[in-house]
């Protein structure tokens, strides 16, 4: 089976000719912890021949050491390479490894069973053709497999190999193995696995890996290697046959040339055929296909090309070129599936960063509907998804986006969430259908717009945000710097937290997701009272820095300022003119800010109070130099 072949020595370019033309497979070993992944894909390195002498030497070197077969060769040491793993005898990172045979080339993602990793195990799944899917006979079907097989069957995984690992621990027992394989399939038969094909096997051992072992002779079934050399898998984006190219780069090296340069993802185009731009919707035809070997007469799925256009569009990053008669949906609300991935919990309402191919937009979760208990596949009502925990929700973003649904389209569909502070990527996601509201509900032109509005009261619109802890002085402040503007003859509104939760937003209690709505409305209503004309003076504790930036991106830049009224806590519970600290030291009051649930500082704040060097009125002094400075009073 392994690639090594007398052409190398003999003609080593028909041999590479004939290894370039091989098709490719990847695919993934996933399952519960220590059920022997990377053993698995250790031996298959081993056993196609894929490693150097110096590689195999210091594997023998490393299983005397450090491995775990009482010094015969530890497999899994080829693969888990962090010191950590070997440390463990867990695979913690995803490890990527290629090897051939003389049928077919494959990729192979090494991805880890620990619970803690499998934000991981989603960026492995997230290429592959075939899920290898292995269960340790001594254990059976574990949680962790049940996770693993929901995940593979929303990534749209289509091919299962359920790979029955450490028989030869169970006396090569086929009873074991048939009960494993019932109770499997009736589990992946309720999430919508159907390809499975179920192999007997000793990854250590070597049974069943890339020949039939004598050891399992009521199996009749293929071996692992054989079975993967075999298999043919469907792409279901290229089965429709539909033309898309994401864009990624508008090539423009010179006043004479603009093109638009991507990797067809589904179907194929040649020169004279029509193309929708999405979401625009504006249509054209193909002029060329370059490439930096000269134009071709044709492209097709896979391949990496610049198209250039009969008529002048404005085209850009991240939108789709897609064939006209089947173009793509346009949307900016959709129902999806999300797959969290981050130590800090998703709240809805609060805003992230969705990248979805090429094209980066602001969203939020406007509705988490429920989660999924892995164990029971039943839908749970939550408020918010903790790490690896799966849900079905709605989501809004700030900007149309051409989509399929993944289902159909994994690279059209599928998306990813960046948290906007950190950048980190915090959740995975896959779009269902858009929901009919965005296709319903458009913008109204309105005659009267915000100038029009600032202009007949004589003033510059914007909002004043103050930030701070309970007991800080946050609404005395704003109180008295409302009076002020008011002397000055300014058009106000303050709106205070306590004033605001009598009515609008009387519903929300005070965990983090009810914060985080809380913000999100008073930051939509802001807006509102900014749009009519309005200086608006926002009096809330609001804790979390995501929050305050999604209320100053709500309106133009110099209309917000952040005012950080900044005392200590000891200062603030010292004062606690409402009583609520002696409450919460009584246990009356649960999430209370700055003790059990936290107050991020802000870091930019365009004004900061110290209220231990500054008495409430000397704040208001200071805060109207600042606005007068900054030509924010200034009569229109």
């Amino acid at each position: 089976m392994a690639h090594v072949s007398n052409l190398i020595a003999e003609d080593i370019e028909l041999y590479l000719k004939t290894h370039e033309n091989k098709s490719l497979l990847r695919f993934i070993t996933c399952g519960s912890v220590d059920d022997g992944k990377s053993t698995l894909i250790g031996r298959l390195l081993y056993e196609s021949k894929m490693l150097f002498e110096d590689q195999l030497a210091q594997l023998e070197v490393d299983s005397k050491k450090v491995g775990t077969q009482a010094g015969d060769l530890d497999f899994a040491l080829l693969v888990d390479g962090l010191s950590a793993e070997r440390e463990q005898g867990i695979t913690i990172d995803v490890a990527y490894r290629f090897f051939s045979t003389d049928k077919r080339k494959f990729i192979v993602a090494d991805t880890p069973g620990h619970e803690q990793y499998t934000r991981n195990m989603i960026t492995g799944a997230s290429t592959a053709d075939v899920a290898v899917i292995l269960i340790d006979a001594r254990k059976g079907v574990l949680t962790q497999t049940r996770r693993h097989s929901y995940l593979v069957s929303l990534i749209g995984i289509r091919h299962v190999v359920l790979a029955i690992n450490k028989l030869d621990m169970v006396g090569y027992s086929e009873e074991i193995y048939n009960r494993i394989d019932n109770e499997y399939r009736i589990f992946a038969k309720e999430v919508g696995l159907q390809n499975i094909v179920t192999i007997p096997m000793s990854a250590l051992k070597g049974d069943n890996i890339t020949e039939l072992s004598t050891n399992t002779p009521w199996y009749h079934g293929e071996s692992l290697m054989g079975h993967l050399e075999n298999i043919q898998v469907e792409d279901v984006a290229e089965e429709s046959g539909v033309f898309r190219m994401p864009v990624q780069w508008v090539n423009r090296p010179n006043l004479d040339f603009r093109g638009y340069s991507g990797m067809v993802v589904r179907g194929s185009i040649k020169p004279g055929d029509s193309v929708r731009v999405l979401p625009s919707g504006r249509e054209s035809r193909v002029a060329r296909i370059v490439t930096s070997d000269g134009d071709l007469e044709q492209v097709i799925s896979g391949q990496s090309v610049t198209l250039t256009l009969t008529d002048e569009i404005d085209i850009s990053r991240g939108d789709i070129l897609a064939a006209t008669d089947s173009p793509p949906s346009v949307a900016d609300q959709f129902e999806a599936t999300v797959v969290w991935m981050s130590d800090e919990p998703m709240l809805p309402g609060r805003p992230y960063l969705m990248k979805i191919g090429a094209k980066t937009v602001t969203a939020n979760i406007s509705l988490l509907k429920y989660k999924v208990n892995i164990n029971t596949l039943e839908h749970v009502a939550v408020t918010k998804l903790e790490l690896n925990e799966i849900g079905i929700c709605n989501l809004s973003s700030d900007q149309l986006i051409a989509f399929d649904p993944y289902k159909e389209d994994r690279d059209t569909g599928g998306f990813i969430m960046i948290d906007r502070l950190t950048n980190n990527t915090v959740g995975a996601g896959m779009l269902h259908f858009a929901l009919r509201r965005s296709q319903n509900i458009h913008w109204q032109a309105i005659n009267i717009n915000k100038q029009a509005h600032a202009a007949i009261k004589g003033q510059n619109p914007f909002i004043l945000w103050f930030t701070g802890l309970s007991g800080s002085g946050k609404s005395t402040i704003a109180n008295l710097v409302e009076k002020k503007l008011y002397s000055l003859g300014k058009h106000t509104y303050l709106l205070d937290g306590d004033n605001v939760r009598h009515g609008l937003n009387k519903d929300l209690g005070f965990t983090d997701a009810d914060r985080v709505e809380n913000i999100r409305r008073i930051a939509e209503v802001a807006k509102l009272m900014v749009d009519a004309g309005q200086i608006v003076l926002v009096s809330f504790i609001s804790p979390f820095r995501s929050e305050r930036r999604m209320a100053r991106e709500l309106v133009e830049q110099g209309e917000f300022f952040e005012i950080f009224i900044d005392t200590p806590i000891h200062v603030a519970e010292e004062r606690d003119p409402k009583g609520l600290y002696k409450k919460m030291r009584r246990g009356e009051l649960k999430n209370f800010t700055g003790v059990d649930s936290p107050y991020e500082v802000p870091e930019n704040a365009e004004i900061c109070i110290d209220t231990m060097d500054k008495t409430p009125e000397q704040a208001v002094e200071h805060i109207i130099d600042y606005l007068t400075i900054k030509g924010a009073l200034n009569q229109l």
